[in-house]
């Protein structure tokens, strides 16, 4: 098979380093990819967005599966237009990925199927946000109606903090268009973590649970960010917690969807809260998320491709489930002052030192090779990711191997997986 993997991040750069594994490839394509995908032949000038480019990519290089890895192409309608090409693709719909693309939509979807959820708000206009939120007084969230590539979430401690969250929103306009409307949904209590169910819009097979970690400061404080590391499996998605989500949530939210006339074909990410036991849905994405592929990717033992070809034909429930190691844990090294202001361009050192464990794998998610080596190119700029027979142990790599990477500015945080060491967890 050839299998063409579009995007250009550390999520990407995973799913392109585990399909190029599978004995079932000859080759893997990346359109745009990124200087750190050495895994793959990289098309710089091919956007994740064009589909008529990835059509033309695909078909000159007789590709086999297309797998579209972002969420904004998903909303843009690129599976519908690669599908209508004839290509096999791994993502959902345009209507379908509106499951992330509004959370309004995805909110009012969950009220119809009795899903649990918290309670919400919609707001278009911003005087009647602030007086909501000011007659409601108390914690809640404020979240951008539209796609912000993570960040358009604000968790508030009271109508003070939402106030500022919502003129920033509306007013300010820092998210742009995907701030036109705003949900202020009541602040749930308990223990995140990320569920993902890989369907061909009939069928589901769920991976390991995951968690990830939004704040950008240690303790979760800090503005909400893109994710500063994740680990899987989460422990406090026990195997009681895992029934009712898949029974409550999954199973619903996929049968839903396809009475509703837009069947889901991809990865549904369901963010939890869980409390006591019990789940509700914080948000869904359609598309594997980032920073928590990283982990998964190392955890998972045996072949993804059958999962990503088996959903986008239809025919998941003949695919064989690949199993999981123990643990993977991801460190997220970030340019000083993301997710705001931050520079590009500095040297980073010790990437190869870092990967001298064959139990680490660096993902790249914002560098540029510049000369024998890379530069920073984003805010997010690397994954270094670690598998172990636990946990603490996965944990620890992951650490020893970013101690060796160095570039001017770095910020991560150093509690990555702390709620999952024995006596550390909530």
């Amino acid at each position: 098979m050839r299998v063409l993997v579009a995007g250009s991040g550390g999520r990407e750069h995973a799913l392109v380093w585990k399909i190029a594994q599978s004995p079932q490839v000859e080759r893997v394509l990346a359109a745009p990819g990124s200087d750190g995908m050495s895994e793959a032949t990289c098309y710089p000038d091919v956007s994740a967005g064009d589909g008529t480019a990835l059509i033309e990519l695909a078909k000159r290089e007789a590709v086999d599966l297309v797998v579209i890895g972002p969420e904004d192409p998903l909303a843009a309608g690129v599976a519908d237009v690669l599908r209508e090409a004839g290509l096999a693709v791994f993502g959902p719909s345009a209507a379908a990925a509106q499951l992330e693309g509004s959370k309004y939509f995805a909110r009012a979807f969950m009220s119809r199927h009795d899903i649990p959820q918290p309670a919400f708000a919609r707001f278009t206009d911003l005087d009647e946000a602030l007086a909501y939120v000011a007659e409601q007084g108390g914690p809640c969230v404020v979240k951008a109606d539209g796609l912000a590539a993570g960040k358009g979430v604000a968790v508030c401690d009271g109508p003070e903090d939402a106030a500022a969250a919502l003129r920033e929103i509306m007013g300010d306009r820092r998210f742009g268009a995907a701030g036109d409307e705003v949900l202020i949904e009541e602040r749930l209590l308990g223990e995140e973590a990320s569920y993902y169910a890989i369907s061909d819009g009939t069928h589901v097979v769920t991976l390991a649970p995951a968690q990830d970690h939004k704040r950008a400061q240690d303790g979760d404080v800090g503005e909400n960010t893109g994710g500063m590391g994740a680990y899987a499996p989460a422990p406090v998605v026990d195997a009681a917690v895992e029934k009712r989500t898949l029974e409550e949530i999954v199973h619903p939210t996929i049968r839903g969807m396809r009475e509703e006339g837009h069947p889901f074909v991809g990865v549904l990410y369901v963010g939890l809260m869980i409390r006591d036991g019990v789940p509700k849905v914080i948000e869904f994405n359609v598309r594997f998320g980032d920073p928590e592929t990283q982990a998964l990717m190392l955890q998972m033992d045996g072949d993804l491709v059958p999962l990503l070809d088996g959903a986008a034909r239809g025919t998941l429930d003949a695919a064989p489930v690949p199993g999981t190691s123990d643990a993977a844990v991801c460190v997220v090294l970030a340019s000083g002052g993301y997710p705001r202001n931050y520079e590009t361009g500095i040297r980073i050192e010790g990437i190869e030192s870092a990967e001298a464990d064959p139990d680490v794998v660096v993902f790249h998610s914002g560098t540029k090779r510049e000369g024998p080596g890379f530069v920073t190119k984003g805010g997010r700029v690397l994954g270094v990711t670690a598998r172990g027979s636990d946990v603490s142990t996965a944990r620890s790599r992951a650490y020893a191997a970013a101690d060796r990477i160095r570039f001017e500015g770095q910020h991560r945080r150093g509690d990555i997986a702390n709620r999952a060491l024995p006596g550390r967890g909530r």
